[in-house]
């Protein structure tokens, strides 16, 4: 039975993400995966360009990943952490609070970015009331700024640009700001927080590069300036690290680049290499410390079912190794490189406002999308996995991408913009 002209809202059962069913197109069917490819049901393999939403950081199916997944299943594949630990979750939290910057040592584990996020501000809530701040119940965040869509996270994104604008009136109030971008964003956030600090428990960004909002990317000096006034002010500075963690950005944390060390980060997508669910909440000596007490109140009451899954615990341990064993940074600049060169011709194209690379992430900003459907089509028919979004045509592929697919995928946006927009 063909399903090219068929809706998505005629799919039996289920419900997609992030779509229209009435007007979205009946989806593709994966079969199976392999290195930087996906193969349809039909038989056509795709080169995907953006690494199941940014998760496959080490490509699909890797042998170290798949191994350490089947030994682990074998042993325990799930055991409440209520009262009782394990092994890869004690591992695993050794090796991240080796890796980030400073004295981020304590790990609590979710199943997802959005509720290590929730996590995050959760904590840095409590963190004020346990130190008496009882009027610090406010987050402070920016415009393009994303981190998730439970409805807490959903009240800290762009309220106009983002995807939860139905929902003013219903989602709790915090405060949204232009990040300090020059003199003038700076001196205007200074002057907010010397009228409203006292409201503030904390202050929330995506480091470098706000992903969901548009692929929107700042200077390290901009997370320096946020360090800074949150110190002077009194507030803890969350980092959403969601998408920028693990080599994204050029680095192992984007925070790096900066040269600070946050309050709180939220990691998730690429900690199991795009293998299984599982997300961290890493906070500070401090702010571990603030929880400590004989008052049963002052704990933090958080318990996801899954948390530290013992699958997803030993991936994310064995996509570790792969980073300590391969020259996984190494391949980011390489690709940055190519990146560059290659989507640069995309500047001359009609309807093109910009070109920017940091990097694994290589963006193409249009001035409009008119006909998105049609635009996912033509990749389809260049055999590439490529999804734009609002105006944005991306590439986040796999690390382990060869040449030869990353310039079909780079030859592949030029062609498609240039016939369709």
């Amino acid at each position: 039975m063909t399903t090219s002209h068929h809706r998505a809202a005629d799919l039996p059962n289920l419900w997609l993400p992030y779509s229209q069913m009435q007007t979205t197109a009946w989806p593709v069917t994966a079969a199976k995966t392999a290195g930087s490819t996906i193969t349809l049901d039909d038989g056509r393999i795709l080169i995907d360009g953006i690494a199941s939403w940014w998760t496959a950081c080490h490509g699909y199916n890797h042998p170290h990943l798949r191994a350490a997944l089947v030994a682990q299943a074998e042993t325990m594949p799930h055991v409440m952490f209520g009262g009782m630990i394990h092994e890869p979750a004690k591992r695993l939290a050794a090796r991240l609070a080796a890796l980030l910057p400073g004295d981020l040592e304590r790990v609590f584990f979710t199943d997802s970015g959005s509720v290590a996020m929730e996590v995050a501000v959760k904590m840095a809530i409590q963190f004020q009331l346990n130190n008496n701040h009882t009027g610090r119940t406010k987050i402070l965040s920016f415009r393009g700024g994303y981190h998730g869509d439970t409805l807490g996270m959903m009240a800290i994104c762009d309220p106009e640009e983002g995807m939860h604008s139905l929902f003013a009136g219903v989602l709790p109030e915090h405060i949204i700001a232009d990040l300090p971008t020059d003199a003038e964003s700076t001196h205007k956030l200074e002057q907010l927080l010397s009228e409203r600090g006292d409201e503030i428990a904390a202050i929330v960004t995506e480091p470098l590069v706000q992903g969901a909002g548009g692929m929107l990317f700042h200077e390290p000096a901009v997370l320096q300036t946020l360090r800074t006034l949150c110190d002077r002010f009194g507030l803890l500075l969350i980092l959403d690290e969601v998408f920028t963690g693990f080599g994204r950005t050029g680095t192992m944390f984007a925070c790096e680049q900066a040269q600070i060390t946050p309050d709180i980060v939220a990691l998730s997508k690429a900690l199991t290499g795009g293998t299984m669910a599982l997300a961290a909440t890493v906070a500070r000596r401090s702010v571990f410390e603030a929880f400590l007490s004989d008052d049963p109140r002052k704990a933090l009451m958080h318990g996801p079912t899954f948390m530290a899954n013992p699958l997803a615990c030993a991936v994310a341990n064995a996509s570790l190794d792969l980073f300590e064993q391969e020259p996984c940074l190494q391949h980011v600049a390489q690709i940055e490189e190519q990146l560059h060169k290659e989507l640069e011709p995309c500047r001359d194209l009609p309807n093109v406002r910009d070109v920017r690379v940091m990097g694994a992430i290589g963006v193409v900003e249009l001035t409009a999308i008119p006909d998105p459907e049609g635009l996912k089509r033509a990749f389809l028919e260049h055999k590439v996995w490529v999804r734009p979004f609002r105006t944005i045509v991306y590439l986040t592929p796999a690390f382990t991408i060869t040449p030869d697919e990353l310039t079909h995928l780079t030859r592949s946006i030029h062609s498609v913009l240039q016939s369709h927009t």
